[in-house]
């Protein structure tokens, strides 16, 4: 734009306005919202005055578009000119593709640490996945579900009857779920690794899938069109327990399909990887990413359509 930015001393406010409609031709960077907590509040007054400073609003916070915020829902209805910015656009069509006429094959692979976090996307995803891979800390739970010994596996005993659920939603659906079939497991972090043959053994922890999980996901990796993944698959901070998550990268990263990679943890090992430029999108969303694959409505999108 070749032109100055101000930092304006408040985000509301007449020295705000009188600074946003002087003739300068120049662009503003409001003052960190959340110092009022009108805007968590999506207060309708603190949102007017949002509104005042403006005469056009576009959203490219996909980040923040599940948050019913001042600036991210309440401020755009006293708009008549409004829409989505690119980064947004760009957000929704990768990731409403994959909810609505997705290439196919179309895999699903989700990792993490909770089952808890991601129950509402798989309850989701399964009805629209041609196959369905789980891996990282969750697979623990869903292997417990299915009678097989974890170890000291990061584990949520609560969560074992709702792990069963999803594998029987799977199989009335005819979607095939695949789980862990080998781990790297280690009595502790810094201890060598040993490879655990389906169950892992009492004192040891998966901290990463084996050898043979990796050719499976990988094999069906390379017979999908389209591909969505999010959450690692181990522990891949650690140089020796992160060969999954880098062997997923890396098969995404050969292939042809489109692939959509969400989540900071997912997006930063793709990183790590070196293949963040061979991946189709990487979303910028964290908890907006998978609200919008649970189905839900997200606040800041529905008010640009209002």
């Amino acid at each position: 734009l070749a032109c100055p930015v101000t930092l304006a001393p408040d985000c509301v406010g007449a020295a705000v306005e009188a600074l946003a409609w002087d003739a300068t031709r120049k662009v503003i960077l409001l003052e960190n919202l959340r110092f009022h907590k009108e805007e968590e509040a999506n207060d309708p007054t603190f949102s007017q005055a949002l509104a005042a400073l403006a005469d056009v609003y576009v959203n490219d916070a996909f980040g923040a578009a599940h948050r019913a915020h001042a600036s991210t829902a309440g401020m755009a209805r006293f708009f008549s000119a409004k829409g989505a910015g690119l980064v947004l656009q760009k957000e929704l069509d990768y990731l409403g593709k994959i909810l609505s006429g997705p290439d196919r094959p179309l895999v699903a692979i989700l990792g993490g640490a909770k089952v808890s976090d991601k129950i509402g996307v798989l309850k989701n995803l399964i009805p629209k996945v041609d196959s369905l891979l789980i891996g990282g800390g969750m697979a623990y739970t869903f292997l417990k579900a299915q009678g097989i010994d974890v170890g000291k596996s990061l584990l949520e005993q609560e969560k074992i009857a709702v792990a069963r659920e999803i594998i029987d939603l799977a199989e009335s659906r005819r979607v095939p779920l695949l789980l862990p079939v080998d781990h790297l497991a280690a009595q502790e972090v810094k201890a060598h690794p040993i490879i655990a043959e389906q169950n892992i053994p009492a004192g040891y922890a998966g901290l990463d899938i084996g050898p043979k999980t990796i050719s499976r996901f990988c094999q069906e990796i390379r017979a999908a069109r389209m591909v969505l993944w999010n959450g690692p698959l181990g522990l891949f901070e650690e140089e020796k327990f992160c060969l999954g998550t880098r062997s997923i990268a890396q098969a995404l990263a050969q292939h042809e399909a489109t692939s959509v990679v969400a989540g900071g943890d997912t997006v930063a090992a793709v990183a790590q990887a070196g293949v963040g430029d061979k991946i189709t999108h990487l979303s910028t969303g964290g908890g907006a990413t998978l609200e919008f694959l649970e189905g839900k409505i997200l606040p800041g999108i529905q008010a640009l359509e209002a």
